[in-house]
């Protein structure tokens, strides 16, 4: 099983500068470069400090020139924000930029906090369905001279210019959960991102089995790759662990609310929670966060990698947003650099 770095800029203090967290992202993918971690992740977002990423080609532009292994993904970009003939020409550019290295993670959104302010009246059905004719469409345009009639995107002949440095194509990953997306994805010979965010090992299991029976509905096609993508911080002592819980429930809690969208925003940070709209979030405790995470010294962090390894996982992703602190987050990679990879060369 492979080893990658999801990673974002975040920001809960508006007195630390952009520029500052960029240096920082910068120096947490090289460490993952370094000890020889895959891929690192960014995702696209909008509007929102804790995650701060609008173009994640940008980004990894940036932390391609300060890299020459390690392969650099969008995790993910939002497919119903992006034009066809737009998302096809800068992922062949980053894929120029970097040398080859560009791996392309495509969802449909999660945010209608993001939704209401980039696409007014979008819902997810419909981001999903944008989702599945954006794939074929950018396929069709850096193989060149290709038209396009579909429900949401028309265009005449076009080729994609630049094209990418990967050949046929650079990999493209869809982020998965229920059944109809593993099989669009098998079908699609794409390969699959999954998140049981905060649901535990049980929901590792059933996204492994909805994968494996959308591989077993398409043998023709050969298995592609899925990862995994899990909150994981290793702790240097018990207590470390109790605190790492406490601070990832904190985060869940706030990670709950943008998703309810009813808090107010100030400058892309959500308004404080009460202690009652903590309480009413109970799956976000941090005996929770201690069950269904992967936060632990370095035994209890192996042996939960193992198991989900022993699942088929082809590639498991560290999720290391979580508001903690640059320090803290460099700490925490570190340990898992030292005392946690080893039991996996």
């Amino acid at each position: 099983m492979k080893f990658s770095l999801f990673v974002h800029m975040e920001r809960t203090d508006l007195a630390k500068p952009h520029s500052e967290l960029l240096g920082e992202l910068g120096e947490l993918v090289l460490l993952a470069e370094q000890a020889g971690f895959e891929t690192a992740w960014i995702g696209e977002h909008h509007g929102m400090e804790f995650t701060i990423s609008p173009n994640p080609f940008i980004n990894i532009a940036y932390l391609a020139a300060k890299t020459s292994r390690i392969r650099l993904g969008t995790g993910t970009v939002i497919a119903p924000f992006w034009h066809p003939i737009k998302l096809a020409g800068e992922a062949a550019m980053a894929d120029v930029i970097t040398g080859g290295r560009l791996d392309i993670g495509i969802a449909r959104g999660a945010y209608s906090y993001e939704y209401q302010r980039v696409f007014p009246g979008l819902d997810a059905w419909s981001a999903g369905q944008r989702m599945r004719e954006i794939i074929p469409a950018i396929r069709g345009l850096w193989d060149g001279d290709f038209e396009f009639s579909g429900e949401f995107w028309q265009f005449p002949s076009t080729t994609s210019s630049p094209k990418p440095l990967q050949k046929p194509y650079p990999p493209i990953w869809v982020a998965a959960r229920d059944p109809n997306s593993h099989d669009f994805a098998v079908a699609n010979q794409c390969k699959v991102q999954v998140t049981p965010l905060a649901s535990g090992d049980d929901e590792v299991a059933n996204l492994m089995q909805r994968f494996n029976a959308a591989c077993a509905a398409h043998p023709e096609i050969a298995r592609p790759e899925i990862m995994l993508l899990m909150h994981t911080f290793v702790a240097e002592d018990a207590a470390d662990a109790n605190r790492l819980c406490q601070d990832l429930s904190s985060f869940y809690c706030q990670f709950g609310a943008w998703f309810q969208n009813k808090k107010p925003v100030r400058q892309g940070i959500l308004e404080p929670l009460t202690a009652a709209e903590i309480a009413a979030m109970p799956q976000y405790a941090p005996d929770k966060m201690r069950q269904n995470l992967v936060i632990g010294e370095a035994d209890e962090v192996i042996a939960r990698l193992k198991a989900h390894e022993a699942l088929g996982y082809d590639q498991y992703s560290i999720w290391i947003d979580s508001g903690l602190s640059y320090e803290r987050k460099k700490k925490s990679l570190q340990l898992f650099i030292d005392r946690v990879m080893p039991a996996f060369l």
